[in-house]
């Protein structure tokens, strides 16, 4: 006779556990946070942290730093309020269609701008962000300067405004709106994290920590940096949408201004910029910051959230460039035992990447 034997119980990883217990927090936080207000604040962490990640995709894994992604913001919050308010399109295909002129109008600006590198680049997409708000400023058609507002979904006998899942509209409560917020995070979440798994992963970093190398070892440097804005460029048009159907009020200003892709990118920077983490973690920090400081000082503090801001971000550079996750892990390995020798980021880079690109055997003995 045979007896069977009793196999062990696999025990659950603590970062299954940790990840659990923070999703059930976060869908439980709107029946916590009571307060409209309160709830706004989460709901904007979720959207910044949204924007963060998908400028992560370009700035982080690529090391292309745009400061011109409010453009595809803004291109997406009009793309879908056009086809809402012109032709009743629901924004759920407002938001795809935006998605796509975004990441068309972000590979035909990015074949010529991507000639360019470092700081170039960087004042490049600036200029190209700063033509599209003025574009839009004069242009009549879609409100110009004034803007275009939002027609209310209302109840068909009552006449009062009310919810709308093919509207986009939640008129009675902001709750939709945090999940719809805290779906959009999680989709760019998983992107980012197959990107990070993938060959487009590993191209991107390589193209960051060496363009050369990486071109000499048969990678279409152009062609992957087009890749990466495109799905970042697309993102931010759908996180957009949402915001200008969560506004239901739209006008370059709000959508389009320099200062707006300046606090996306400061959001990825303050958590780690090339990390699944950094972005929503930086927006758990920042955001609240600089909302909260805003609604204690009122009028009188308008420029109290940015020194408060550009303060975090300095500290962060010069005490610790790789940002919060950094400063997490540098914190989680210390009084571990050290390694007797450690490659340098650049060796560990490439020793991971050289099988998918071509190069780099180690010698067998």
């Amino acid at each position: 006779m045979t007896t069977a034997t009793a196999r062990p119980i696999r025990a659950i990883p603590r970062s299954w556990i940790a990840l659990g217990v923070l999703a059930l927090a976060l869908l439980a936080l709107p029946l916590v946070l009571r307060s409209d207000s309160r709830l706004n604040i989460a709901i904007l962490v979720l959207v910044y942290a949204a924007l963060a990640q998908a400028w992560n995709i370009l700035g982080g894994f690529a090391g292309q730093i745009s400061l011109g992604n409010a453009a595809f913001f803004g291109i997406g919050a009009y793309t879908s309020t056009v086809l809402l308010s012109r032709w009743e399109v629901t924004p759920w295909l407002g938001m795809l269609a935006g998605a796509l002129v975004a990441a068309i109008f972000a590979v035909i600006i990015g074949y010529p701008v991507f000639r360019l590198g470092g700081h170039y680049f960087a004042i490049a997409t600036i200029a190209l962000a700063e033509i599209v708000l003025t574009v839009f400023n004069d242009w009549e058609w879609v409100g110009g300067a004034t803007g275009m507002l939002i027609p209310f979904a209302r109840d068909i006998e009552t006449g009062r405004p009310t919810n709308s899942l093919y509207y986009l509209q939640f008129n009675l409560g902001k709750a939709p709106y945090f999940y719809i917020a805290l779906a959009l995070v999680v989709l760019v979440t998983v992107v980012t994290v197959i990107i990070d798994r993938s060959k487009l992963g590993y191209y991107l970093r390589a193209i960051k920590n060496d363009q050369d190398a990486a071109r000499a070892l048969g990678v279409h440097v152009l062609r992957y940096k087009l890749i990466a804005i495109a799905i970042s460029a697309a993102f931010s048009a759908v996180i957009g949408t949402f915001y200008a159907q969560y506004l239901l009020y739209i006008d370059p200003e709000t959508t389009m201004r320099l200062e707006l892709s300046v606090l996306i990118a400061l959001v990825a920077i303050l958590g780690g910029v090339g990390t699944v983490a950094g972005p929503l973690v930086g927006a758990a920090v920042l955001i609240p910051a600089a909302e909260l400081t805003r609604q204690q000082l009122g009028g009188s503090g308008n420029a109290i959230d940015l020194i408060l801001y550009g303060a975090l971000i300095v500290l962060i550079s010069i005490f610790q460039p790789n940002g919060l996750m950094g400063l997490v892990q540098r914190l989680r390995h210390r009084g571990g035992p050290r390694p007797t020798a450690t490659p340098t980021e650049q060796q560990a880079t490439a020793r991971e990447e050289a099988p998918m690109l071509g190069g780099y055997e180690e010698e067998r003995g």
